[in-house]
């Protein structure tokens, strides 16, 4: 790709859709610079856990300005208890607000960008150069969400029933919502290996690329 042509990538999804994951294999096959927006709120959680639970706009403005890529690589923000709350947080709008900056400048910083969460093609970067939307089906989903748990005292009914909960609070949130925007490319993980998929977005990424170097996006 030539290093002078900026081009950026929204991906969203749903829970265990693959958007994780087809999102690293893009920033690694073409050196993008890749930003999990579900970081952000884990990071946010984490910091309201360990602030008493307490979350006023002022502290969220406070601790949304200092927040470093490291940060979001910490394993701390990985625990049950932030997961649950970092569902939760991302409904409020004003957090919303806070952490829409940081992700603006990520974007601005950096020509090629590849940003993945649920409300990227239509809030965060509408304007991006591809947008994917990742899709499996809740079945799918769950045995692959199955298969990340170290604790495996779960059944994979459970884990069904939680991921369509999420789903639904995602879909139908106020704050935006999860969803599918005009000129974005759907891709159903439901039945495709990591290779597969892998090859796929592969294609994808770089017939768009070859488009825009060619004037035509």
């Amino acid at each position: 790709m030539n290093s002078k042509i900026s081009f950026k990538i929204a991906i969203d999804g749903s829970s265990a859709s693959g958007k994780t994951t087809g999102s690293k294999i893009i920033a690694k096959k073409f050196k993008f610079k890749l930003l999990t927006s579900g970081k952000l709120y884990r990071f946010v959680a984490f910091k309201i856990l360990n602030n008493k639970n307490k979350y006023d706009p002022q502290f969220i403005k406070k601790i949304s300005k200092k927040i470093s890529l490291k940060d979001l690589n910490s394993k701390k923000i990985f625990s049950q208890r932030v997961t649950t709350l970092a569902s939760s947080i991302a409904k409020i709008k004003y957090i919303r607000n806070c952490l829409k900056r940081f992700q603006i400048d990520f974007i601005k910083n950096n020509k090629k960008v590849i940003v993945e969460g649920r409300d990227i093609g239509s809030k965060i970067m509408p304007d991006a150069d591809l947008k994917i939307f990742f899709k499996c089906s809740l079945k799918e989903k769950a045995k692959r969400r199955l298969n990340e748990y170290k604790n495996k005292n779960i059944s994979l009914k459970d884990v069904e029933k939680a991921l369509k909960l999420r789903d639904l609070s995602d879909i139908n949130r106020k704050e935006s919502p999860l969803l599918f925007v005009k000129g974005a490319v759907l891709v159903d993980t439901t039945n495709l290996s990591k290779k597969q998929m892998g090859a796929k977005l592969h294609k994808l990424v770089k017939l768009r690329i070859k488009k825009k170097i060619n004037g035509n996006i």
